[in-house]
């Protein structure tokens, strides 16, 4: 299974590479009376981290939710089993003949 995680991860590696190296064409990007030139995969690589940097943002608040709630749940747990003590289950005798 590792084997075929890691030849998913070299051909998204090399499909990206070849990507790259195939828009090195100059590319303007015009917004708000601003103009930007760069090569097109940095254009694009921009995109992407800010889409990234966006996601992980949006992720934040349910991360930390989380994170609190599983704190209070194993704060629960412990108290839990602090209180109760520990039965110890004997098996059953056998039968007698």
């Amino acid at each position: 299974m590792k084997f075929i995680v890691w030849l998913v991860r070299v051909l998204v590696f090399v499909v990206l590479l070849v990507l790259a190296l195939g828009n090195t064409q100059s590319t303007t990007i015009t917004f708000a009376g601003y103009a930007w030139q760069a090569p097109l995969i940095l254009i694009g690589l921009g995109f992407f981290a800010v889409g990234l940097l966006a996601g992980l943002v949006s992720a934040l608040p349910a991360v930390v939710r989380l994170k609190l709630e599983n704190g209070r749940l194993r704060r629960d747990l412990r108290i839990a089993r602090e209180q109760t003590p520990a039965v110890v289950v004997e098996p059953p005798m056998p039968p007698v003949i």
